[in-house]
């Protein structure tokens, strides 16, 4: 199907029938099933994962499967042979449309909005994998589009299914820490080459790959090896670097318990790549090997909020509180809230809350605990959204939480970019002494409610990105 044509039928598919769980029509009304009938894009690597957690809640039939790499999607292709098989989701929306009532996506960053949208606007209920978008505006649209259709939505970011981010932010509703004034997060991404130059070289195109369709919404390359399976997630034009890796899951704690929003500001400073002596390099297209990223927040219940991120193996200061050999997180990462009677801590995936000094946790009496939680460690956040289509139950991570968070976290690596920004100085070349200038290294002052840079234009050509002629967001 022409991309046009797609585009202009999605708007008549808003009024397709779909199978309606017994929650919406009432409790005396018999549904046609409560069976939620899924069709899945992007089912190899972590969509094999989601997929299995979907499957296991045993309330979950698969309509179809869609992945343009046949390699990655041959462990699920072979767990459910039974399943119709494609690789161009616009088949899928033409084929199946009436017989879902639900689509997961978990492709590569660049494809989850365009995925994702024309569904929506069906009323298909959605699981989108993290970071949720590509960029800022996708963020803003894809939680529009879920409110405006009364969809159930859920991120990929499992552990704000967690009963660690329940336990965090009760401890810190209770008072027990004051106001937190300061977060401090953190990451051992990437663990995949960043700060690198841009592949070179046209190799075979695998079989079972259509290279034409992994590209999606990404300017026409040549294939190279060093893209796939995973290394994708190091360049811009495709995934969002280790921020956008990880941000979605540590930096959910914070927004989950101080009720975060839009950032007012963001700055950053980035790792810088050499390739001679007094040579600086220009990778401007990879992200960087390692980051700090410093995010301001207004909030009515704390106030002012610093968020400070990093990655690469850069690490915030240690707390004074912590005792010698004593660490803090672990080995994936974690966050530090300041607050002002104490810290709390927590490890990656807002498991295993605690304060410091540790000799405060053995005098601790919890807090009564008065948030629901998720039953279940393994797939349930994914059954957390099944029961959230088939029974109303509120899932954790709804668009409508979950788009602020991934805009914030945009917001951080759009600081990246401006921070990687350089042109030649007047009269300089490439190989002088100090030939760039750097205008993006500033405090970027973001408009969040309009959705604008206000102290430098040129930083709002990455709040919308860039798409490849026909395939331009619906």
């Amino acid at each position: 199907m022409q991309r046009r044509k797609f585009i202009k039928n999605t708007a008549a598919a808003s009024t397709a029938f779909t199978i309606v769980p017994s929650f919406v029509m009432g409790k005396q009304h018999v549904p046609p099933s409560d069976t939620l009938y899924v069709s899945a894009f992007g089912v190899g690597g972590r969509g094999a994962s989601v997929i299995q957690g979907l499957n296991e809640t045993q309330k979950v039939k698969f309509v179809s499967f869609c992945d343009v790499d046949d390699r990655r999607a041959a462990e699920t292709y072979t767990n459910f042979p039974d399943v119709k098989r494609y690789k161009d989701f616009r088949k899928v929306y033409d084929k199946h449309l009436k017989d879902m009532d639900a689509i997961m996506v978990a492709t590569p960053d660049h494809m989850h909005a365009s995925i994702a949208l024309p569904f929506m606007r069906a009323k298909k209920h959605a699981y989108v994998e993290k970071p949720l978008t590509h960029n800022i505006n996708e963020a803003r649209l894809m939680t529009q589009v879920a409110k405006e259709n009364g969809i159930v939505s859920q991120m990929g970011n499992q552990g704000a299914s967690s009963d660690g981010s329940r336990e965090a932010k009760e401890l810190i509703d209770s008072g027990i820490i004051g106001k937190v004034y300061k977060v401090d997060c953190w990451t051992n991404r990437p663990v995949w080459p960043q700060g690198v130059p841009v592949p070179q070289g046209k190799d075979r195109i695998p079989k079972g790959l259509d290279w034409d369709l992994w590209l999606g919404t990404a300017k026409m390359r040549d294939y190279n090896d060093s893209y796939l399976p995973f290394k994708w997630r190091g360049y811009w034009d495709f995934g969002t670097g280790a921020l956008g890796d990880m941000g979605c899951h540590i930096m959910e704690t914070p927004f989950s318990v101080l009720g975060l929003g839009y950032p007012t500001e963001a700055e950053a400073s980035c790792t810088t790549n050499w390739v001679g002596d007094f040579v600086e390099a220009d990778y401007s297209e990879s992200c960087p090997a390692s980051s700090i990223v410093r995010l301001k927040f207004n909030t009515p219940e704390h106030g002012d909020i610093a968020l400070n991120w990093y990655d690469g193996g850069l690490l915030p200061d240690l707390p004074d509180e912590l005792k010698d050999g004593e660490t803090i997180g672990d080995s994936g990462g974690g966050s530090i809230f300041y607050g002002t009677r104490g810290i709390l801590v927590c490890d990656t995936y807002s498991r295993n809350a605690r304060l410091l000094p540790s000799t405060t946790m053995e005098l601790l009496t919890p807090p009564e605990p008065y948030l629901k939680r998720i039953e279940g460690d393994t797939g349930g956040h994914q059954r957390n959204f099944v029961e959230g289509c088939l029974q109303g139950v509120e899932t954790s991570s709804d668009f409508e939480r979950s788009g602020p968070l991934t805009e914030a976290v945009l917001m951080g690596n759009l600081a990246i970019k401006a921070f990687q920004y350089k042109r030649l100085k007047e009269g300089k070349q490439l190989g002088d002494w100090d030939p760039f200038e750097y205008p993006g290294r500033r405090k970027i002052l973001w408009d969040g409610d309009n959705m604008r840079v206000t102290n430098w234009e040129k930083a709002n050509e990455w709040v919308k990105g860039s798409y490849r002629k026909g395939w331009e967001l619906s």
